[in-house]
């Protein structure tokens, strides 16, 4: 995209409220992320009452410092994007609710954006050009999914979890290793000088044809591990610290190969050499590397949306925005919001 359009995203969907300006769908004008992190962390994950307050609290302040980050009034808006699905309901009623007020008092047309396309969007912004179609990865605490990308607004979906994200897999499985929230990184920073090898996790591939995913096995595996066979033991037994490096690394890497596993066999199946990964956990290093590797060597071109892009953002919703502004998909005032 090379408009002009200048956008104004708004992002509430899980414990980040962020506000964002982008013009032509690429030029990030001004982004602003309050996280909640330091709230949830005494309850070792996201309580969704406490999210909502948090949005409540911060919603006003985070537009308005955005707004004048980018040094702009909001007559130089086009329009006002915002995510309102999926995520945690009342996380998502303080945004939108932010976002029709705002449209209806700058009398702005007002945008509503899918937050998984979103974090594809954010991945297509990494690149200078974009050569259609992508095999796009989506991995996060929440969704574990692959799509065929043909364009900004439209995705297929080849396949998704069964069960757990391998973004929740990794925090419970930091959480059974007694490391804090969030256990994503956590787990990264536990296992960066481990072995990955030291323990074996199977990787469950689900058949020979399948693109669906499944991490549910793993994290029980990992609980067996520590409780014996068998789980005999009354309490998890928590390994060694020079254990530990190798159970994270280990636990980390199976993940990863699982991951990096299936994109690929997703890229044979559609016959698309371009993969995308969007989402938290492709900040993960780990994940970069290996994909990397095992991407290069199947002659895959593989680009990650920057890190900084990667976990909840306004950015990403108001790239989005402008795409389907510009396509003229536009939202009501009675706009709603959906969980799933």
């Amino acid at each position: 995209m090379t408009s002009a359009t200048v956008v104004l995203g708004i992002e509430s969907s899980c414990d980040e409220t962020a506000a964002a300006v982008v013009r032509g769908g690429r030029e990030v004008l001004s982004s602003v992320v309050h996280s909640q992190i330091a709230e949830h962390a005494v309850w070792g994950g996201v309580v969704p009452e406490i999210a909502g307050r948090g949005h409540l609290a911060k919603i006003a302040p985070t537009i308005q410092e955005a707004m004048a980050g980018a040094g702009i009034g909001p007559e130089s808006l086009d329009a006002i994007a915002v995510t309102s699905r999926p995520g945690l309901l009342g996380s998502l009623l303080v945004g939108v609710t932010a976002a029709k007020a705002l449209a209806w008092a700058w009398g702005k047309p007002l945008v509503d954006v899918h937050h998984i396309e979103a974090h594809a969007y954010a991945a297509l912004m990494s690149l200078e050009s974009w050569e259609f179609p992508y095999v796009t990865l989506i991995v996060s605490g929440g969704h574990t999914s692959l799509y065929r990308t043909d364009s900004p607004l439209a995705h297929e979906l080849l396949g998704a979890t069964i069960d757990d994200a391998a973004g929740e897999a990794l925090d419970k499985g930091a959480a059974m290793l007694g490391l804090p929230y969030p256990g994503g990184p956590s787990i990264e920073r536990a296992g960066a000088d481990g072995d990955p090898r030291a323990y074996a996790f199977k990787q469950p591939m689900l058949g020979p044809d399948s693109l669906d995913f499944s991490f549910s096995g793993m994290k029980t595996a990992l609980l067996y591990k520590l409780k014996g066979a068998g789980g005999r033991r009354e309490d998890p037994t928590l390994p060694e610290a020079r254990d530990l490096a190798g159970m994270a690394a280990s636990f980390e890497h199976a993940v990863v190969e699982t991951l990096a596993r299936k994109c690929l066999r997703a890229c044979e199946r559609t016959g698309i050499p371009r993969l995308l990964v969007g989402g938290g956990v492709g900040r993960n290093r780990r994940l970069r590397a290996r994909l990397g590797e095992r991407a290069a060597a199947a002659g895959v071109e593989v680009a990650f949306a920057r890190p900084e892009h990667c976990t909840d953002n306004a950015v990403m919703v108001a790239g989005l925005g402008c795409a389907r502004f510009e396509a003229g998909l536009l939202a009501d005032l009675d706009l709603d919001v959906a969980a799933r």
